[in-house]
């Protein structure tokens, strides 16, 4: 716990605006003249703000900052600069690494409101709490003495505090009212084992419109988009279930709940996405259509799976505000858009895109499409599922129960008039044969194949049996790509470079090291990871000259790589190698997901 700065009053109070005044005059953030006229707007608004946190009530007065006139004194620097200012170990509340159930139990809801702390961590020796109110301190010997825990208090944003005081404790309160309503259906129907309240969560009889269940779903959704996950998992388990978000590519551990609660949660979000509730053995999809906090509407794709303990389900989150972004927004230089924008302005032939699962590929068709959508131009689709429905295209859904597979939905749609094609994927010769006719037959087709790179396309196409004829006649070009974390700007660290790990990321090409590279610190903003959000790392494949002289003659990829070179494709990882100079992101991220042995 930390010391008591002299200058703190020995009377139990909350923090006052006058507290603060002295400390930001002296430390430059305003002058006596600012002093006097906040005094006395405080004065007059005492009345209708009087429950407002001081340093909440200063960062709605949105102060210049003396030291950088072009910004404001927001309310997380007040926080930081206040516990700097009187020596308070200081907490960014970051929900991922709490552990709700186990924190909630230390004090009530009533208590941590009364007090203005919110439990945050605990193990058996220590308890720490997050306050915003440093005159306030008797609780910490109280609570020492009950939870025979040492007690240390860490300083964190008033408004945070407030906020997961509610999420945190309403969160635990709807499962423990949900886990008692599964134990009173449990004892109604005479079964008293662990196994049997989890055979009775996998039932559905733990009602799945309940109003906790409802509060539950609704947490976990509006989480999810505060933290900016792309997946959702909900992964039943023996006992707990687990709940993880993907971040940034990353998993996230996130909550964990009893697997009958987890079941009602899952069969609440089914029956949002109009799935069957009763069927468990099979796998589903299904959508929702929900809102972000911010008002954004947002789609989330579902899909089912049974598993041992029951059915897993994830949701993937669709952000439309994507499919606005230009090429550069999504990481493509200069060159590799000038090249993408020349094959996908072409009115017949075939473009493919690359890449493993959660490169990006579907974003990157998405937004080149929703680009050509003009009223002149008719753009369809056949994908597997659909993963977002844009009203520009006409879409149309794979459906294997009734014969409507890939090849099926290309020579449907090349009886409908259209001029662009996308075909969700390449996977076998009859699709790649239906492709080629209808580039064939005057019509551009976008699809993707999944390959380690551009140039194994090509022989991933004469794998299926794809004549090399065909593929030199139709095939405009491939792209491959990656998606690569960016360091976070608000912490990333310049470092002098070593020329060692330079090297090894450009080697065989000859690209200028930078003067300094940056490296992953960790704060507040980004989870302390050290990297927020993530840019596309980008490889085109242009099909002409001696690439496709070499299509004719028997294609050696070993060959074709280096041909492809002298045409002037850069590799994946020189492109990462462009972001790394731009201090986008570390040559260690670039190697993760373009290692050099995929180059062949």
């Amino acid at each position: 716990m930390n010391a008591i700065a002299p200058s703190q009053p020995a009377v139990e109070r909350k923090l006052r605006l006058d507290d603060l005044l002295p400390l930001l005059e002296a430390d430059g953030f305003i002058d006596t003249t600012q002093a006097a006229r906040l005094e006395y707007a405080a004065a007059e608004q005492q009345g209708e703000k009087l429950h407002l946190h001081p340093l909440v009530w200063l960062a709605g007065q949105k102060l210049p900052d003396r030291r950088d006139p072009t910004r404001q004194v927001g309310l997380e620097s007040l926080t930081h600069w206040y516990a700097a200012r009187q020596g308070f170990e200081y907490l960014r509340i970051d929900p991922l690494k709490i552990s709700v159930e186990s924190v909630t139990r230390l004090v009530t809801h009533a208590y941590a409101q009364r007090f203005g702390i919110l439990p945050v961590a605990v193990d058996d020796n220590e308890a720490v709490f997050a306050s915003a109110e440093p005159f306030l301190r008797e609780w910490e010997p109280e609570l020492g003495r009950i939870l025979k825990r040492d007690i240390r208090r860490v300083f964190a944003n008033p408004v945070e505090v407030a906020r997961y005081q509610g999420e945190f404790y309403g969160l635990s309160r709807s499962i423990e009212k949900a886990r008692d309503q599964g134990a009173e259906k449990r004892a109604g129907a005479g079964l008293h084992d662990l196994e049997s309240l989890v055979q009775l969560g996998k039932a559905g009889k733990l009602d799945a419109n309940d109003q906790h269940i409802v509060h539950i779903v609704d947490w976990l959704l509006q989480y999810a988009f505060d933290q900016r996950a792309s997946d959702i998992h909900l992964e039943p388990r023996r006992e707990n279930g687990n709940v993880r978000f993907r971040i940034d590519g990353v998993l996230h551990n996130v909550y964990q709940m009893p697997t009958p609660i987890l079941g009602s949660v899952i069969a609440r979000i089914k029956a949002l996405g109009r799935m069957d509730l009763v069927e468990k053995r099979k796998p589903q999809d299904g959508r929702v259509k929900t809102r972000t906090p911010a008002g954004q509407e947002v789609e989330l794709r579902l899909s089912t799976m049974p598993t041992a303990f029951g059915e897993k389900l994830v949701m993937r989150i669709f952000d439309p505000r994507v499919l606005v972004r230009g090429l550069a927004e999504l990481g493509f230089s200069q060159s590799d858009a000038r090249h993408w924008q020349e094959m996908t302005g072409r009115t017949h032939g075939i473009v493919l895109v690359t890449g493993p699962t959660g490169s990006g590929k579907t974003t990157t068709l998405y937004s080149t499409l929703k680009h050509r959508a003009q009223p002149e131009v008719n753009v369809s689709s056949i994908e597997d599922p659909i993963e977002m429905v844009e009203p520009a295209f006409n879409q149309m859904q794979v459906n294997h129960g009734i014969g409507l597979d890939f090849a099926t939905g290309v020579r449907t749609l090349m009886r409908q008039d259209p001029d662009i094609i996308m075909v969700g994927e390449i996977r076998d010769l009859e699709t790649a044969n239906m492709a080629v006719q209808a580039a064939l037959t005057g019509h551009l087709v976008l699809s993707t194949l999944h390959t380690n790179d551009a140039v194994a396309a090509v022989t991933r196409l004469m794998d299926i049996g794809l004549p090399p004829y065909l593929i030199n006649a139709t095939v405009l070009g491939v792209m491959g790509q990656r998606l690569m974390r960016t360091l976070c700007p608000h912490c990333k660290k310049p470092v002098a470079t070593d020329m060692a790990i330079w090297e090894s990321l450009v080697q065989g090409w000859k690209f200028p090291a930078p003067a300094k590279l940056y490296e992953p610190v960790g704060c507040s903003e980004c989870r302390h990871t050290g990297y927020q959000g993530r840019i596309g790392i980008y490889e085109v494949l242009r099909i002409e000259g001696p690439i496709r002289e070499r299509i004719k003659e028997g294609f050696d990829i070993d060959e074709a790589h280096q041909l492809a070179r002298k045409q002037g494709m850069e590799p994946l990882r020189i492109s990462g190698a462009r972001k790394v100079h731009q201090g986008l992101s570390t040559v260690e991220e670039v190697l993760r997901v373009a290692p050099l042995s995929q180059e062949g």
